[in-house]
């Protein structure tokens, strides 16, 4: 099924457009997404292991929930959404902790130019691993990382998970809010 969006201006404004995902993907246009990381007090993160069918970064892992917003839904709805299809569980827009709006640009070797605005949220994992339901045409796995675990794999020494490259900065600045909490 084709995935419609809500096209931006590199402003983040709203144009009034709407276009496919992959039309999106193919010509650069802005579009919202939603980036949703579960932590836990240990402190740890909930990474996911991206689907080996995914366009972008396919076996690295990555934010415990991210996805597009679908056109005419609100960024809440769309988080809510995606963390009831990525991991099954059904949370509540209160459980959500909004943490930034990041405007960001790639280009892939793949032709994809992915122009986002990620809304970033914060959320209190209160469900063991184990209950999880991933969904398995996009994750092929969720883990706990630890603070020191994840910092080694920004440092790319750890020897068995490879993150997604984002700006490393992003992944010190989650951790860095989830300290604030505790």
């Amino acid at each position: 099924m084709e995935e419609y969006l809500d096209i931006w201006n590199s402003e983040g404004q709203p144009t009034g457009k709407i276009g496919t995902k992959d039309e999106a993907h193919q010509k650069g246009w802005f579009h919202p997404t939603v980036h949703v990381w579960f932590y836990t007090p240990a402190p740890a993160l909930l990474l996911q292991k991206r689907g080996l069918s995914k366009q972008t970064f396919p076996g690295f892992w990555d934010v415990s929930v991210a996805g597009h917003v679908s056109a005419g839904e609100s960024i809440l709805e769309g988080a809510l959404r995606e963390v009831n299809e990525e991991i099954g569980l059904d949370i509540q827009a209160s459980d959500l902790v909004p943490l930034d709006i990041r405007k960001n640009t790639n280009r892939f070797d793949n032709g994809v130019i992915d122009c986002e605005f990620q809304h970033v949220f914060l959320v209190k994992l209160e469900t063991p691993i184990s209950q999880l339901h991933i969904q398995k045409t996009e994750v092929d796995a969720v883990r706990l990382f630890s603070f020191e675990e994840l910092q080694n794999c920004m440092l790319q020494k750890h020897p068995n998970y490879k993150i997604v490259p984002a700006d490393m900065s992003y992944y010190q600045f989650v951790m860095d809010a989830v300290l604030k909490i505790f």
